[in-house]
């Protein structure tokens, strides 16, 4: 068996060409590009392609599987990968005991996502950098402003609101003074601030437009309490569920199960082991607090861990972000929308549900996303309106129905004197001294008789 083991690196890579039956080996050290890997394919004849986890895999991966070639790409994570006792280190060598390793069968492979889900992956994880990058930058405009005893808004005011009141110190750095040349470096930060603001909304637009195309993001928003990002997070994470045997290689995935000791007698859990993505981690764990307002599933799992003990509210956040990971992952294993009923069920397989929460996830509403939501206001806004347009239609048309049948009868002296008074009303009026309003009549007034003076 011939196997061709790489040593990327950023520049450079050594290739190493090991026969397991001959035990000869052969090296070429090559430029990371693709036209020297294209050629180095072709010209070699191997049964397996062999190469660690890194940034140039992706696509050297790509490559291999074109040219027709095996491929494995292995963690640099495992226990193969820690050695001691190395008196010499160089690239030639960790491709050689990359080879034999492969040869032994000490490798394990990573799951290598498609380019277009790699893609889709990198830029989940720049909108998380633009908010970043946008965050530092808010923070040094309030700390120019704090350093200069300048009160501005607090919280989210300061750049709607209060962004009026920012504005007027800025100021362009060539027509700044001595003294205020922090009034330039602020005009700087607003300007970049406002392109940072405008490049991260267009990738949140990519984002949800790749979002609605997607039947996985949209099956696991169906959670109460779970966002488009979190959403996308864990899809660009899982991407195919059934690599996953069961859960526990789920939380074992992003890190939130316990590290654990053993030896003898001793069997000592410790804290969460925080492997994997981090970005996922923690947006997990922010949605399991959001989730406490939405899911009345979860604000139970809440309480049953946290016991009422505010010391172990932070223990209860973390099991619970674990669970909704689980959760999402074995809907998109089963490719089921999420389902209150299925809850009740799970959460009495293991013992017995209180009856208020078997009574609200059984009354449980099915959740809307931003466009349903806004389609039921509409609907709802129009029923209301055709509602209120057919009491007014039915008001109106009372009169015409009762003049149609009570056409011989004479009008009443009441309508008689009101139809009177409208006609004959004059647009001006005389004030009485007792200040009523009187308005004039088609009767003409009587003439006043000549008072003598005598």
């Amino acid at each position: 068996m011939k196997i061709l083991a790489l040593d990327l690196g950023k520049f450079n890579s050594v290739c190493c060409l090991f026969d397991s039956k001959t035990r000869k080996t052969k090296f070429v050290t090559t430029p990371t590009t693709r036209e020297h890997f294209d050629v180095i394919f072709k010209d070699t004849k191997a049964d397996l392609v062999v190469m660690e986890a890194c940034g140039p895999s992706g696509w050297i991966n790509d490559l291999a599987e074109a040219h027709g070639h095996e491929t494995l790409v292995c963690s640099t994570n495992e226990e193969a990968w820690r050695w001691a006792n190395v008196k010499r280190k160089t690239d030639r060598d960790d491709a050689l005991k990359l080879a034999r390793m492969a040869a032994m069968g000490e490798l394990k492979g990573v799951h290598t996502p498609s380019l277009e889900h790699r893609e889709f992956r990198s830029l989940v994880k720049y909108r998380k950098t633009l908010d970043g990058r946008i965050n530092k930058t808010k923070n040094a405009i309030r700390a120019w402003f704090v350093n200069h005893g300048i009160e501005i808004a607090t919280g989210e005011k300061a750049w709607y609101s209060g962004r009026e009141h920012i504005n007027s110190f800025r100021k362009p750095l060539a027509d700044c003074g001595p003294d205020e040349l922090w009034k330039g470096e602020l005009d700087i930060e607003l300007t970049i601030l406002d392109s940072l603001t405008e490049q991260l909304t267009g990738v949140v637009k990519k984002l949800e437009a790749i979002g609605k195309n997607d039947e996985r993001i949209k099956r696991i928003q169906t959670i109460p309490g779970v966002g488009p990002r979190t959403a996308e997070i864990l899809v660009a994470c899982l991407d195919d569920p059934h690599r996953f045997e069961n859960g526990r290689q789920v939380s074992a995935y992003f890190g939130l199960v316990p590290r654990q000791y053993q030896s003898g007698e001793t069997d000592r859990n410790g804290r969460i082991t925080k492997r994997g993505n981090p970005l996922a981690r923690t947006i997990l764990v922010e949605c399991a607090w959001a989730s406490l307002r939405y899911n009345p599933w979860a604000k139970g799992v809440y309480e049953r861990i946290c016991g009422k003990q505010k010391t172990r509210k932070k223990k209860a956040a973390i099991a619970l972000a674990r669970k909704i990971a689980v959760i999402a992952w074995a809907m998109l294993r089963d490719e089921k929308h999420w389902d209150p009923k299925q809850m009740i069920q799970v959460t009495e397989s293991f013992g017995r549900m209180p009856a208020g929460l078997k009574d609200s996830l059984q009354n449980m509403k099915p959740k809307e996303n931003a466009d349903q939501r806004k389609s039921r206001l509409r609907k709802e806004a129009r029923a209301a309106r055709e509602a209120a347009e057919s009491r007014a239609s039915k008001t109106t048309g009372q009169n015409p129905v009762k003049r149609t049948t009570t056409g011989s009868a004479k009008p009443t002296a009441a309508k008689r004197n009101a139809t009177i008074s409208a006609a004959t009303r004059s647009p001006r009026s005389t004030s009485q001294p007792n200040g009523k309003r009187q308005t004039k009549t088609s009767k003409p007034r009587r003439a006043r008789k000549p008072v003598s003076r005598d």
